[in-house]
Protein backbone atom coordinates (compact mmCIF):
# COMPACT_ATOMS: atom_id res chain seq x y z
CA UNK A 1 0.00 0.00 0.00
CA UNK A 2 1.20 3.52 -0.78
CA UNK A 3 1.89 5.53 2.38
CA UNK A 4 -0.71 8.22 3.12
CA UNK A 5 -0.02 11.56 1.54
CA UNK A 6 1.99 14.07 3.53
CA UNK A 7 4.93 11.89 4.53
CA UNK A 8 8.14 12.86 2.75
CA UNK A 9 10.56 10.22 1.50
CA UNK A 10 13.15 11.17 4.12
CA UNK A 11 10.64 11.08 6.95
CA UNK A 12 9.31 7.75 5.69
CA UNK A 13 12.80 6.24 5.62
CA UNK A 14 13.52 7.40 9.18
CA UNK A 15 10.14 6.05 10.27
CA UNK A 16 10.80 2.64 8.73
CA UNK A 17 14.23 2.40 10.39
CA UNK A 18 12.72 3.09 13.80
CA UNK A 19 9.98 0.55 13.22
CA UNK A 20 12.51 -2.13 12.26
CA UNK A 21 14.56 -1.48 15.39
CA UNK A 22 11.49 -1.68 17.63
CA UNK A 23 9.97 -4.76 16.06
CA UNK A 24 12.33 -7.33 17.59
CA UNK A 25 11.23 -10.95 17.53
CA UNK A 26 7.80 -11.70 16.13
CA UNK A 27 5.46 -13.10 18.78
CA UNK A 28 4.70 -16.81 18.54
CA UNK A 29 1.26 -16.25 20.11
CA UNK A 30 -1.53 -17.53 17.85
CA UNK A 31 -3.31 -14.70 16.07
CA UNK A 32 -6.42 -13.61 17.98
CA UNK A 33 -9.82 -12.85 16.54
CA UNK A 34 -10.08 -9.07 16.43
CA UNK A 35 -12.83 -6.50 16.95
CA UNK A 36 -11.73 -3.21 15.41
CA UNK A 37 -13.39 -0.33 17.27
CA UNK A 38 -13.46 2.97 15.39
CA UNK A 39 -14.97 6.03 17.12
CA UNK A 40 -16.27 8.57 14.61
CA UNK A 41 -17.55 12.12 14.84
CA UNK A 42 -18.26 14.02 11.61
CA UNK A 43 -15.90 11.88 9.54
CA UNK A 44 -18.01 11.53 6.38
CA UNK A 45 -15.10 12.40 4.09
CA UNK A 46 -12.66 9.87 5.57
CA UNK A 47 -14.67 6.97 6.94
CA UNK A 48 -15.32 4.96 3.76
CA UNK A 49 -11.65 4.66 2.80
CA UNK A 50 -10.64 4.02 6.42
CA UNK A 51 -13.13 1.15 6.59
CA UNK A 52 -11.93 -0.40 3.33
CA UNK A 53 -8.29 -0.27 4.46
CA UNK A 54 -9.19 -1.56 7.92
CA UNK A 55 -11.04 -4.53 6.44
CA UNK A 56 -8.08 -5.28 4.17
CA UNK A 57 -5.69 -5.25 7.13
CA UNK A 58 -7.93 -7.50 9.21
CA UNK A 59 -8.38 -9.91 6.32
CA UNK A 60 -4.64 -10.49 6.19
CA UNK A 61 -3.92 -10.52 9.92
CA UNK A 62 -6.77 -12.15 11.85
CA UNK A 63 -8.48 -15.57 11.63
CA UNK A 64 -11.82 -13.84 12.17
CA UNK A 65 -12.73 -10.21 12.64
CA UNK A 66 -15.38 -7.54 12.83
CA UNK A 67 -15.43 -3.76 12.59
CA UNK A 68 -17.50 -1.69 15.01
CA UNK A 69 -18.01 1.97 14.15
CA UNK A 70 -19.41 4.12 16.95
CA UNK A 71 -20.96 7.24 15.45
CA UNK A 72 -20.86 9.69 18.34
CA UNK A 73 -23.74 11.95 17.35
CA UNK A 74 -22.32 13.08 14.01
CA UNK A 75 -24.15 15.89 12.26
CA UNK A 76 -23.00 14.88 8.79
CA UNK A 77 -23.37 11.74 6.66
CA UNK A 78 -20.91 9.58 8.62
CA UNK A 79 -23.52 6.91 9.41
CA UNK A 80 -24.71 6.72 5.81
CA UNK A 81 -21.15 6.33 4.54
CA UNK A 82 -20.54 3.50 7.01
CA UNK A 83 -23.63 1.65 5.83
CA UNK A 84 -22.49 1.92 2.20
CA UNK A 85 -18.85 0.97 2.80
CA UNK A 86 -17.35 -1.94 0.85
CA UNK A 87 -15.59 -4.29 3.27
CA UNK A 88 -16.36 -7.61 1.50
CA UNK A 89 -16.27 -10.49 4.00
CA UNK A 90 -15.40 -8.43 7.11
CA UNK A 91 -18.68 -7.51 8.85
CA UNK A 92 -19.25 -3.91 9.92
CA UNK A 93 -21.55 -2.94 12.76
CA UNK A 94 -22.71 0.64 13.20
CA UNK A 95 -23.62 1.79 16.70
CA UNK A 96 -24.98 5.34 16.91
CA UNK A 97 -25.24 7.79 19.79
CA UNK A 98 -28.20 10.16 19.50
CA UNK A 99 -26.01 13.03 20.76
CA UNK A 100 -22.29 13.72 20.96
CA UNK A 101 -21.30 12.07 24.25
CA UNK A 102 -17.52 12.24 23.97
CA UNK A 103 -14.54 10.19 22.83
CA UNK A 104 -14.49 8.05 25.95
CA UNK A 105 -18.20 7.32 25.78
CA UNK A 106 -17.81 6.24 22.15
CA UNK A 107 -14.97 3.90 23.04
CA UNK A 108 -16.83 2.40 25.98
CA UNK A 109 -19.79 1.67 23.71
CA UNK A 110 -17.51 0.02 21.17
CA UNK A 111 -15.58 -2.00 23.73
CA UNK A 112 -18.80 -3.31 25.29
CA UNK A 113 -20.10 -4.31 21.84
CA UNK A 114 -16.91 -6.16 20.85
CA UNK A 115 -17.26 -9.93 20.50
CA UNK A 116 -13.74 -11.07 19.58
CA UNK A 117 -10.68 -12.06 21.63
CA UNK A 118 -8.83 -8.79 21.16
CA UNK A 119 -9.85 -5.19 20.57
CA UNK A 120 -8.01 -3.01 18.10
CA UNK A 121 -8.66 0.66 18.80
CA UNK A 122 -8.03 2.95 15.84
CA UNK A 123 -9.14 6.52 15.30
CA UNK A 124 -11.20 6.97 12.15
CA UNK A 125 -9.78 10.26 10.87
CA UNK A 126 -7.30 8.68 8.45
CA UNK A 127 -4.16 9.71 10.36
CA UNK A 128 -3.09 6.09 10.88
CA UNK A 129 -2.39 3.42 8.28
CA UNK A 130 -4.50 0.34 9.15
CA UNK A 131 -1.77 -1.86 7.64
CA UNK A 132 0.29 -1.05 10.74
CA UNK A 133 -1.90 -3.47 12.69
CA UNK A 134 0.86 -5.97 11.96
CA UNK A 135 3.23 -3.88 14.11
CA UNK A 136 0.95 -4.41 17.09
CA UNK A 137 0.38 -8.10 16.40
CA UNK A 138 4.13 -8.73 16.23
CA UNK A 139 4.37 -8.24 20.02
CA UNK A 140 0.82 -9.05 21.13
CA UNK A 141 0.02 -11.65 23.79
CA UNK A 142 -2.95 -12.29 26.06
CA UNK A 143 -1.16 -10.68 29.00
CA UNK A 144 -0.21 -7.52 27.09
CA UNK A 145 -1.65 -4.20 26.05
CA UNK A 146 0.16 -3.04 22.93
CA UNK A 147 0.10 0.75 22.83
CA UNK A 148 1.20 2.66 19.78
CA UNK A 149 3.04 5.93 20.13
CA UNK A 150 3.07 8.46 17.33
CA UNK A 151 6.33 9.13 15.50
CA UNK A 152 6.83 12.01 13.07
CA UNK A 153 3.57 13.34 14.46
CA UNK A 154 1.61 15.27 11.84
CA UNK A 155 -0.50 17.65 13.92
CA UNK A 156 -0.37 21.46 14.09
CA UNK A 157 2.18 22.89 16.51
CA UNK A 158 -0.46 24.17 18.95
CA UNK A 159 -2.02 20.69 19.11
CA UNK A 160 1.33 19.07 19.84
CA UNK A 161 2.08 21.69 22.49
CA UNK A 162 -1.27 21.29 24.23
CA UNK A 163 -0.86 17.52 24.25
CA UNK A 164 2.64 17.79 25.70
CA UNK A 165 1.33 20.02 28.49
CA UNK A 166 -1.52 17.64 29.22
CA UNK A 167 0.81 14.62 29.32
CA UNK A 168 3.11 16.45 31.75
CA UNK A 169 0.23 17.14 34.12
CA UNK A 170 -1.10 13.59 33.76
CA UNK A 171 2.32 12.14 34.62
CA UNK A 172 2.43 14.31 37.74
CA UNK A 173 -1.11 13.47 38.84
CA UNK A 174 -1.38 9.82 37.80
CA UNK A 175 2.18 8.67 37.20
CA UNK A 176 3.91 7.74 33.96
CA UNK A 177 2.49 4.80 32.04
CA UNK A 178 3.21 5.53 28.39
CA UNK A 179 5.07 8.05 26.27
CA UNK A 180 1.87 8.75 24.28
CA UNK A 181 -1.19 7.55 26.23
CA UNK A 182 -3.68 9.32 23.95
CA UNK A 183 -2.46 7.61 20.78
CA UNK A 184 -5.56 6.15 19.13
CA UNK A 185 -3.87 2.96 17.93
CA UNK A 186 -3.86 0.11 20.48
CA UNK A 187 -4.43 -3.65 20.67
CA UNK A 188 -5.49 -5.38 23.88
CA UNK A 189 -7.50 -8.30 25.28
CA UNK A 190 -11.21 -7.52 25.24
CA UNK A 191 -11.54 -7.68 29.05
CA UNK A 192 -9.22 -4.69 29.43
CA UNK A 193 -11.73 -2.38 27.74
CA UNK A 194 -14.81 -3.50 29.66
CA UNK A 195 -15.89 -1.55 32.74
CA UNK A 196 -14.16 1.77 32.08
CA UNK A 197 -15.74 5.02 33.27
CA UNK A 198 -14.42 8.09 31.44
CA UNK A 199 -16.51 9.86 28.81
CA UNK A 200 -13.67 12.05 27.55
CA UNK A 201 -10.13 11.68 26.26
CA UNK A 202 -8.73 10.53 29.63
CA UNK A 203 -10.20 7.09 28.86
CA UNK A 204 -6.95 6.07 27.17
CA UNK A 205 -5.01 6.79 30.35
CA UNK A 206 -7.66 5.03 32.44
CA UNK A 207 -7.38 1.93 30.24
CA UNK A 208 -3.59 1.80 30.55
CA UNK A 209 -3.56 2.43 34.30
CA UNK A 210 -6.20 -0.19 34.95
CA UNK A 211 -4.40 -2.75 32.81
CA UNK A 212 -1.02 -2.14 34.44
CA UNK A 213 -2.41 -2.30 37.97
CA UNK A 214 -4.11 -5.59 37.08
CA UNK A 215 -0.86 -7.20 35.98
CA UNK A 216 -0.94 -6.66 32.22
CA UNK A 217 2.28 -5.63 30.55
CA UNK A 218 2.25 -2.39 28.55
CA UNK A 219 4.30 -2.80 25.36
CA UNK A 220 4.92 0.31 23.27
CA UNK A 221 5.33 0.30 19.50
CA UNK A 222 6.21 3.28 17.25
CA UNK A 223 3.47 4.04 14.73
CA UNK A 224 3.74 6.58 11.87
CA UNK A 225 1.23 9.41 12.06
CA UNK A 226 -0.04 11.23 8.98
CA UNK A 227 -1.66 14.62 8.35
CA UNK A 228 -5.41 14.95 8.63
CA UNK A 229 -6.64 15.50 5.08
CA UNK A 230 -10.35 15.95 5.77
CA UNK A 231 -12.65 17.03 8.58
CA UNK A 232 -11.78 18.98 11.71
CA UNK A 233 -9.92 17.80 14.80
CA UNK A 234 -11.75 18.36 18.09
CA UNK A 235 -9.14 17.18 20.58
CA UNK A 236 -7.91 20.70 21.38
CA UNK A 237 -11.42 22.12 21.87
CA UNK A 238 -11.62 23.96 25.21
CA UNK A 239 -14.57 21.88 26.40
CA UNK A 240 -12.81 18.64 25.50
CA UNK A 241 -9.66 19.70 27.37
CA UNK A 242 -11.64 20.86 30.42
CA UNK A 243 -13.47 17.53 30.59
CA UNK A 244 -10.17 15.65 30.33
CA UNK A 245 -8.75 17.55 33.31
CA UNK A 246 -11.92 16.98 35.38
CA UNK A 247 -11.84 13.27 34.64
CA UNK A 248 -8.13 13.11 35.37
CA UNK A 249 -8.71 14.38 38.90
CA UNK A 250 -11.68 12.05 39.34
CA UNK A 251 -9.42 9.17 38.35
CA UNK A 252 -6.77 10.31 40.82
CA UNK A 253 -9.26 10.64 43.70
CA UNK A 254 -11.14 7.38 43.09
CA UNK A 255 -8.73 4.42 43.02
CA UNK A 256 -11.72 2.04 43.05
CA UNK A 257 -12.03 2.73 39.34
CA UNK A 258 -8.77 0.86 38.82
CA UNK A 259 -10.14 -2.38 40.28
CA UNK A 260 -12.36 -5.15 39.02
CA UNK A 261 -10.11 -6.55 36.26
CA UNK A 262 -8.91 -10.12 36.65
CA UNK A 263 -5.15 -10.59 36.18
CA UNK A 264 -4.01 -12.16 32.89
Amino acid sequence: MVAPAGLSRGRAQRSHRRLRRARGNVSSTPLPSISAVLPAYNEEAAIAQVLELTASSLRGNAPSAEIIVVDDGSRDATAARVLRAHTEDVPVRLVSHATNRGYGAALRTGFEAAACDAVWLMDSDGQFDPADLRRLLAVYARDRVVAGYRILRSDPAFRRASNAAFFAVARTVLGGISRDPNCGFKLFPRAVGVGLHADGAIISTELLLRARRSGFRIVEVPIPHYPRRTGRATGADARVVARAFREMWALRLDPQRMRGLDPP
